[in-house]
Parts: structure tokens; sequence; C-alpha cells
């Protein structure tokens, strides 16, 4: 058996030609991918076309600032899919999953009851004082909300949550905005929006796997 190789982000691997992350549930996958057992532990294989963020690391992702004790807090959070795998990362750390769909979140709960460290919560993005009571410190936000204001969801959860010089990571989806004009205009102009609070780290086209999808890791800057 292939032994795992480590990359350059923590918690995650190359196995078989393919990017995994060391399964916190063993025995339990959440969107039917390979389970593969080796080197005394279980990998779960993470599939670039059911996750963005995985995406974003074979498209050359420079920095994913989460460890296994950061607590996460993931906007749009669907089914669990690539929130399950940022579970497996941040292993001892919390992800809390805001879904606003109620038929996602039937899904959700079942993957949160195997995977221990993710709290299902039924929310909209766009009022995170409706649940900013029930979280406790969030170090890296992580946005996967299809709304035309994608951006300002972002903003006013950032301005909730996360202190000066915290992470956060939105996947810009164009048509999702704008469905009439080129989705170049559109991440431009996504991209000033949030200029204005916070630092571009890196943007990241991931449209072989995602068409129409930017994906920018931000530095939160303003209190």
């Amino acid at each position: 058996m292939e032994c795992p190789k480590k990359t350059r982000f923590y918690g995650v691997y190359e196995l078989e030609g393919s990017l995994a992350t060391k399964n916190n549930s063993p025995g339990f996958a959440v969107y039917d991918e390979k389970l593969v057992r080796a080197g005394g532990s279980e990998y779960r294989m993470w599939n670039p076309n059911r996750s963005k963020l995985a995406a974003s690391i074979l498209k050359g992702m420079k920095n994913l600032p989460i460890v296994g004790k950061t607590s996460v807090l993931y906007l749009g959070a669907s089914y669990g899919t690539t929130p399950s795998h940022i579970s497996d990362i941040a292993s001892k750390g919390a992800v809390y999953c805001i879904e606003f769909s109620e038929n996602s979140m039937r899904k959700l709960l079942k993957v949160c009851e195997k995977k221990g460290n993710m709290i299902p919560m039924l929310g909209d993005a766009r009022k995170p004082e409706e649940y900013q009571n029930l979280i406790q410190d969030v170090d890296f936000i992580y946005q996967d909300v299809a709304q035309p204001d994608q951006a300002e969801i972002l903003i006013r959860n950032s301005r909730c949550f996360l202190k000066k010089g915290d992470f956060a990571l939105i996947a810009i989806k164009a048509r999702s905005i704008d469905t009439a004009r080129d989705p170049k205009e559109v991440f431009l102009e996504e991209q000033k929006r949030l200029s204005g609070v916070f630092d571009i780290v890196e943007s990241i086209d991931i449209s072989k796997y995602h068409k129409d999808h930017l994906v920018l890791l931000l530095r939160f800057r303003q209190c």
C-alpha cells in the first residue's frame, strides 16, 4: 500500500495521485469518497470536482491557514463535503457550519453526528448577529454562498467574528452575481469591493474544476 505524503499544508496529504485528509471518523464516508487504509490510519480521498478548496490546492494555492486547533466559521455548508475535510484538518478545533436550506441541513446533520467537531447551525449568513452569541472564538471564515451579495455577506461576518490579521476565504461565483456580464469583470468588481476591508493574499482561478469561479484568500484589515 502506498504511504501518504505530506503536502505543504497541515493535515493535507497526497495519496494514490490525489489529495486526501486523515479521517477523524474512521469508516464513515461523506459523499461516497474512497476510504484508504495506510500507515495505520484511514484517509478520505478529496475530490476537487466536489470541493473548491481541494481545487484551489491543486491550482497552486500557497497558503492555507488552517491547523489542528483552528476554529472555522463555514458559511454555506450545504451537505458538508468541504466542511468535513476541514473537520479532518482542524481535528482539535471546531467547524461551525451555517446553512440556510432546511433540505441541505437534514443531510448536514447526519454528517455532523459522525464528525464530532462539526457544529450545524440553521441560519441566514446575511444576518450574523442572529448566531453571533452561539459561536465561540473564530480564527478563519470560509464562504461558499451562491448569492449576488457574496462580498457583503463575508464583510458582515468578518466584522462580527474576525480579529485584525485573521484570514478568510471566499469562492466567488460570477454567475450568481450577474449572468450576463463577463466573469472577469465580475471578479474585478468583487475584488475591489473586498479590498476596502481585506488585503488580498491570493487569487486562484479554479475554472478547470468549477466553471466561472475564483477563490480569494484574504487577510482581515478593518476591525
